[in-house]
């Protein structure tokens, strides 16, 4: 029968206490949406719930390991000291050096810093300075630990090491107990070193400060030598070099006749300019004098005394002038040819020769003026002329001479610019500014820095805590036995009909069935009320109790069910179906010469081999002898006909079936009882094999009620598991519980 047609779960009439809450709970597992990535955080509560004494022992054993570590472990002291790291030096003078400037946001400067102090040059000058491989406080603090050398992890301080080998190793030790501290948002850093002797670590870190400064110092001076050496040689170079091309240049100008003025010009190119200039002046003179002839030439007289000196012309008309207006006078007395107008009248002709004359000699200057300004242009012009035609041949020969004299003049700028550079770099370096200052001196601790018993117990609890959650997550996760009826719920995607609590180690299944108010014995009443309503016609009249390994509890539940079905009334029969490794004959105290296979094989009646139990409660049919071929027996026509028979005479017929895995005779009795319950061992039945195993009864047409969980614990399972009654008092009778678990 399949499990969509005969599942319990779908049962409507399930209502016990505990398998209803197990048929209740597949139900709403199976109606209720589960997400792949949804965190139950609860079922992780009951993983720590349950693996909490693993936390507990990892907690416990890290605490304990950290604080005897703590204990044994050798006191450190620190010491510390304080550095001002500036991104300039103070400027002395305002002489820019050779060491180059970090920019206004350079980051990398102070991570620089920061790694010149880490550097192992930088220990190897502190080492140097202390002599530390002679240091005695050193070799005692340096020295590994016996058993550190024992297991030959180091190499302890000998005296066969060379001192280049013990230096290099006082090195190593320095830069790995040195730490760098930079202060955030400001220009300071702190220089910490550990060591287990406090004047030791003071000693070191004070001579690692020292040592930080006269190393930038040094960087600087080496740059500054360096750069003087380089323009040395440099300048050396290049006045040799100024040297040549002068006397190239000189031994050109003598060969080509080429002689300069000044640097840029030459003699003749200036005696050019300077005729030039006369030439000018001496056409001004000459179109000056011009223009005085020609205006001369021009005019009646008048005006021409200007051009001379001393203005004898315009005496010589104001005389005449005079003479005119006596003549005129003298007219109104006397007649024309009077003596004395006669005679005023030949002076006036006098007067008007000798300004004619005047006239004519003025005009005779002014021309010979002209001549000479225009013979004096000329003269000029031809020079003029001359010169040019010199100059412009001296420009064809100085091709090469302004080409050497560019070199010589390149070759004194680059001398000349190298020796003033040189002059600065000697100033700025004997200036000897420094950016690093030390603020805070490191003094002798007092206390020891590390380790620190608090830090260590409160890392050791967290770490310790962390491992502990880690190892129960992961036994948790390893361990993939069937624990809880949501596990088994989920696996074998069967409905748990009942949980049957583990009985402590004093108390034996006998024990706990004999006690009606034990949380045993309720559990399977439990079983028996779900059972009850398993099915539509209530308890198959067949039922077989199977586990998919041995030791798992079925022939316990099977003679608890049989004693519960047989209180309610119901005749019950028992029958062992294990014929390979019985044991109710053993608990019953029965006599186990005649049963199951005797009637199996023909040899007996049923009625004949079956025995009452308990006072007559029930009856039970033991194996009989055990066969040589238990399977073919089981699958015979007379175990069907043995089932057929004893259904009319027996209410109920209880089957203690053998294991599933590995055997044929479970899924042989499966497919013949009406109903079949399979029992899992809480903690013990690895899920694969519980899934096995009802894959091979669903395989033999097994008509599978549900699953029974046998020895629960609800302490190991976790807290919120209400199965076991005697952790919630659940037992309503007033009396302690017994073999079951404790109150709650």
């Amino acid at each position: 029968m399949s499990e969509s047609t005969d599942h319990p779960s779908r049962s409507p009439g399930a209502a016990a206490p505990q398998g209803a809450a197990g048929v209740a709970q597949a139900l709403a597992a199976e109606d209720r949406p589960q997400r792949e990535d949804e965190i139950d955080l609860l079922a992780y509560w009951h993983i720590l719930l349950k693996r909490r004494w693993i936390v507990a022992g990892v907690l416990a054993f890290i605490v304990v390991l950290a604080l005897v570590a703590t204990l044994l472990s050798t006191p450190i002291f620190r010491a510390t000291t304080t550095l001002q790291i500036e991104r300039d030096t103070a400027r002395v003078v305002e002489v820019e050096g050779v060491v180059p400037a970090e920019a206004a946001n350079d980051r990398d400067f102070y991570q620089t810093q920061y790694e010149l102090l880490r550097s192992r040059t930088l220990a190897e000058r502190v080492v140097s300075s202390l002599t530390l491989t002679e240091n005695r406080a050193y070799i005692e603090a340096s020295r590994p630990s016996p058993l550190a050398v024992a297991r030959g992890m180091l190499r302890g301080a000998g005296d066969d090491e060379d001192f280049e080998a013990r230096e290099r190793r006082a090195v190593g030790w320095v830069m790995a107990n040195l730490s760098v501290e930079p202060i955030r948002n400001s220009r300071l850093v702190r220089l910490h070193f550990d060591s287990p002797d406090p004047l030791l670590s003071e000693r070191i870190i004070n001579a690692y400060s020292e040592a930080f400064i006269g190393a930038n110092l040094d960087r600087r001076f080496d740059a500054t030598s360096y750069a003087r050496t380089f323009l040395e040689e440099r300048l050396a170079e290049l006045k040799l070099r100024l040297e040549d091309s002068e006397k190239e240049l000189v031994a050109y100008a003598q060969d080509q006749a080429i002689i300069n003025v000044d640097e840029r010009q030459s003699l003749a190119a200036n005696n050019l300019s300077s005729l030039n200039t006369s030439l000018a002046r001496a056409e001004d003179e000459r179109i000056r004098a011009e223009a005085r002839w020609r205006q001369a030439q021009t005019r009646n007289g008048i005006g021409l005394d200007q051009f001379m000196e001393g203005g004898s012309i315009r005496r010589l008309r104001e005389t005449r002038a005079e003479l005119a207006a006596t003549y005129q006078e003298n007219l109104s007395v006397f007649q024309p040819g009077f003596p004395r107008m006669q005679q005023l009248q030949a002076q006036i002709e006098e007067v008007d020769r000798l300004i004619a004359e005047e006239m004519d000699n003025i005009r005779m200057a002014l021309r010979a003026e002209y001549e000479a300004a225009l013979a004096q242009e000329q003269l000029l012009a031809a020079r003029v002329d001359e010169l040019k035609a010199d100059v412009l041949d001296l420009r064809d020969r100085s091709i090469q001479y302004n080409i050497l004299q560019r070199e010589v003049d390149t070759n004194r700028e680059l001398y000349d610019g190298l020796l003033q550079r040189y002059k600065e770099i000697g100033v700025a370096g004997g200036v000897g500014t420094n950016n690093v200052s030390i603020v805070d001196r490191a003094q002798v601790p007092q206390s020891r820095h590390k380790p620190s018993l608090s830090l260590n117990l409160a890392l050791a609890l967290v770490i310790g805590g962390m491992l502990g959650v880690l190892a129960a997550f992961v036994l948790e996760f390893i361990d993939d036995s069937i624990k809880t009826p949501e596990e088994a719920e989920r696996q074998l995607r069967q409905a748990v009909l009942g949980i049957i609590p583990k009985l402590g180690r004093q108390d034996t299944p006998e024990q706990a069935q004999g006690d009606p108010r034990s949380a045993f014995s309720e559990a399977y009443r439990s079983v028996r009320t779900a059972l009850q309503f398993s099915t539509d016609s209530g308890v198959p009249h067949s039922l077989l109790v199977t586990s998919s390994r041995p030791s798992e509890g079925k022939s316990t539940t099977s003679l608890a069910l049989a004693r519960g079905f047989a209180q309610l009334g119901k005749r019950v029969l028992l029958l062992d179906g294990d014929l390979r490794n019985p044991s109710l004959h053993r608990t019953l105290r029965l006599d186990n010469s005649t049963g199951l296979s005797n009637v199996l094989s023909g040899a007996c009646a049923a009625g004949s081999a079956v025995q009452a139990a308990e006072e007559g409660l029930y009856s039970v049919l033991p194996t009989g002898p055990l066969p040589p071929n238990p399977a073919e027996l089981l699958a015979s026509a007379r175990m069907k006909e043995l089932l057929d028979d004893a259904a009319g005479d027996f209410d109920l017929i209880i089957i203690d079936g053998p294991p599933v895995m590995g055997l044929a005779d479970s899924p042989i009795l499966a497919n013949q009882a009406a109903g079949t319950l399979l029992v899992v061992e809480a903690g013990g039945t690895r899920s694969g094999m519980a899934r096995a195993a009802l894959k091979r009864l669903q395989a033999a047409r097994a008509r599978m009620l549900g699953v029974l969980l046998s020895k629960f614990q609800a302490r190991r399972a976790g807290h919120g598991y209400g199965y076991g009654y005697g952790d919630y008092g659940y037992y309503a009778y007033g009396a302690e519980a017994k073999a079951g678990g404790s109150r709650r």
